[in-house]
C-alpha cells in the first residue's frame, strides 16, 4: 500500500487535489486517460477517480488510479459505490484495487438509477460500505458530507447524526459536494464540530466554465447560487471564452478565501479538463508552496 490521503491532509502544508473520471466505453479510454495525465502532470497532492453506478467502470476506476500513481507519482483515492452492487461484487473490487496498490478509498452509497428497486441491495448506505473495505485490509477510507444537507435527509440534524455515525464507522476524512458560497461551508463545521465530528473535511469545489453545467449542477446538488455568481452567468454565459476566464478565477478566489480561512484541503472537481485544473494552480501557485 501507498501513501495514505489521510497523512497528506493532516499535514503542514495546504493540500490541493483533483478528481478525475473514467471513461463509460472502452472506446474512450485513452483519451480520457491522457486528459487524466496531463492533469497528473501538473502534480497535485493527490487525485480521486470517480466510478460509475454499478459498478459499470470499476475496472477504468481501477486502471487509471493505477497509471496516475505508478507512472505519475500522484496518490490516488479510488471512489467506490454500493448501492446497486453485492458483496461479491463489492469484494472483487477492492482487492484488486489492492492488487494494484491503492490505499485510498473514497466510500460512497452512490446514485440510485432511475426505476431501482431498493428493497433489492445489499447495501443501502455509505456508512455499510464501510465495514466492508475495512475487513479487506489497512486502507484509507473517505467519505462524502453535503455542507447544503443530503438531499434526501428530512433535515440537517438527521443529515448530521448519520454523518456521525459514518464517521463512527471508520471513516477518516470527508469530502463535500460541491458549494459556491464559502459561508455555507464555514456554517457546516461549526455544526459538525458542535456533532463532534472531528475528522479532515476536504472543500470541494466546481469551476464552472460554461453556462450549460449550472442546470446539471442544481439537478445533482442543489447548491445555493450567491447573487454574485448568477451575475456572472448572466453576464458572460453566451461568451464561451469570458464565461470560461471567469469561472476560474470565481473558483480561485473561493480556495484563496478558504486557504486564507484555515481550510488546509481543497479539492477540484476538474471535469477532466486539464487547461482548467492548470489555469487554478498557476492562479495560488505561490499560496500552495
Amino acid at each position: 500500500m501507498n501513501t495514505k490521503i489521510i497523512d497528506l491532509i493532516n499535514g503542514e502544508k495546504p493540500t490541493l487535489s483533483m478528481e478525475v473520471f473514467p471513461p463509460k466505453t472502452s472506446d474512450k479510454f485513452e483519451s480520457i486517460k491522457h486528459a487524466t495525465e496531463q492533469i497528473a502532470a501538473l502534480k497535485p497532492d493527490f487525485m480521486s477517480v470517480t466510478y460509475g453506478a454499478g459498478g459499470g467502470t470499476s475496472e477504468f476506476t481501477a486502471d487509471i488510479a493505477e497509471n496516475i500513481q505508478n507512472n505519475y507519482g500522484v496518490p490516488t483515492l479510488a471512489h467506490l459505490t454500493c448501492v446497486s452492487s453485492d458483496k461479491n461484487k463489492i469484494d472483487t473490487v477492492v482487492e484488486n484495487l489492492k492488487a494494484k496498490g491503492i490505499a485510498n478509498i473514497l466510500a460512497l452509497r452512490g446514485d440510485i438509477p432511475e426505476g431501482f428497486d431498493r428493497s433489492q441491495c445489499h447495501y443501502h448506505y455509505a456508512s455499510e460500505l464501510i465495514d466492508e473495505i475495512k475487513a479487506h485490509g489497512e486502507f484509507c477510507i473517505g467519505g462524502a458530507c453535503y455542507p447544503e444537507t443530503h438531499p434526501e435527509s428530512e433535515n440537517s440534524i438527521e443529515d448530521i447524526r448519520n454523518l456521525k455515525n459514518k464517521v463512527d464507522k471508520g471513516c477518516q476524512f470527508l469530502t463535500t459536494q460541491m458549494f459556491f458560497d464559502n459561508n455555507i461551508l464555514y456554517n457546516f463545521l461549526y455544526r459538525v464540530r458542535e456533532a463532534g465530528i472531528t475528522v479532515p473535511v476536504v472543500a470541494g469545489i466546481m469551476p464552472v466554465t460554461n453556462a450549460a453545467q449550472i442546470k446539471r449542477i442544481m439537478s445533482i446538488s442543489g447548491s445555493a447560487l450567491p447573487q454574485r455568481f448568477i451575475k456572472i452567468v448572466d453576464r458572460y454565459g453566451d461568451n464561451p471564452e469570458a464565461m470560461k476566464q471567469a469561472g476560474i478565477i470565481f473558483a480561485s478566489e473561493q480556495i484563496i478565501d478558504l486557504y486564507a480561512n484555515g481550510i488546509n484541503a481543497v479539492h477540484i472537481y476538474t471535469m477532466n479538463k486539464p487547461e482548467v485544473a492548470k489555469a487554478i494552480m498557476d492562479n495560488i501557485s505561490y499560496i500552495i508552496r
